[in-house]
């Protein structure tokens, strides 16, 4: 059972995600049916720690002693994450905390310090997409996944990015105390109850840049036409080349194919289109180039996990809806 949680933080912390950990678990909320948590702030390094940004400093009361009887120890991110050589006393105790059974959850750069303690190590893990290919290069035996927004691998557990951390901490309350006590703290916290952690984390991603000068045309003309029918033999005629040289020339300079690259900006369009316009799911297929909602709903399924209707609950309102 969940009783003792502990928040250990490095220097440069970034405040939501601290805050995250406070709000779930840090609250008293027995008056409401949640339990009480003995929860602790905890310093992994000395001195006043100051937040990303510097704005403020943080003196927590602990330090990382108090990791040894912590049920759950939870790492928010932090700035320059990816390039830090973390202290050794911190990575034992992680590694100490799993051994005992206790679990630890790290909320977007946070799976930085979990990597660097040999926890991600053949283990399925997430974290921001903006981290996840440095994060790879760093510790290539972790089996990153890009595209969710949590994954729980028993005792280590990776949130992406910032509020996706709340959907981590919820899951984890759930498990231990049921849906009516994570419901309740959802409510208070007025945020959607349960997003399942295998959905999709919604990525504005800009067009690549590209090393020929010709894919990089034909990728702009691809974004102006995604209502159209486009095939590789009409790009590759626009690129004057054969069909399977632009095919292995497209995959060498975005890292997939003209196929999927064009699937994943309609989708990107149809998620635009359904937060700021209320054009049925029909019309919007048709723009997009999905041809009609059923198709729509196939692929926004597949790619985000999630469905266009409820994609538009979420970002407009149950009324767009």
């Amino acid at each position: 059972m969940l009783t003792n949680v502990a928040v250990a933080l490095v220097d440069k912390v970034a405040p939501f995600e601290l805050g995250i950990f406070c709000e779930v678990f840090g609250i008293d909320r027995s008056d409401m049916g949640v339990p009480v948590y003995d929860f602790a702030v905890c310093a992994a390094e000395d001195g006043p720690l100051t937040v990303a940004g510097g704005a403020f400093a943080i003196a927590p009361a602990h330090g990382l002693e108090r990791l040894e009887e912590a049920d759950l120890i939870c790492l928010p991110a932090a700035n320059d994450a990816g390039v830090r050589i973390y202290p050794e006393p911190l990575l034992a105790a992680l590694r100490r905390a799993v051994e005992r059974g206790a679990r630890v959850l790290s909320v977007c750069s946070g799976a930085y310090i979990l990597g660097a303690a040999g926890l991600l190590d053949g283990r399925r893990c997430t974290t921001h997409w903006m981290h996840a290919a440095a994060l790879t290069r760093r510790f290539p035996q972790a089996v990153v996944d890009p595209d969710v927004l949590y994954v729980d691998e028993g005792p280590v557990i990776t949130a992406a990015g910032t509020a996706s951390g709340i959907d981590a901490c919820l899951h984890v309350v759930r498990q231990e105390h049921g849906a009516e006590v994570a419901n309740i703290i959802a409510r208070r916290m007025v945020v959607p109850p349960h997003r399942d952690g295998g959905q999709a984390q919604f990525i504005q991603r800009p067009l690549p840049r590209t090393a020929c000068d010709t894919v990089g045309e034909v990728i702009e003309w691809m974004a102006r036409h995604l209502g159209e029918e486009i095939t590789v033999e009409q790009l590759a005629e626009r690129a004057h080349m054969s069909p399977r040289t632009f095919a292995r020339r497209f995959l060498q300079e975005t890292g997939t194919t003209p196929y999927q690259w064009v699937l994943r900006q309609r989708v990107l369009l149809a998620q635009e289109l359904l937060e700021s316009t209320g054009e049925t799911v029909d019309a919007i297929a048709g723009r997009c180039g999905f041809g009609n909602a059923a198709a729509l709903r196939h692929h926004f399924l597949r790619t985000l996990g999630t469905t266009p209707n409820s994609f538009r609950r979420a970002f407009r309102g149950p009324q767009a809806a």
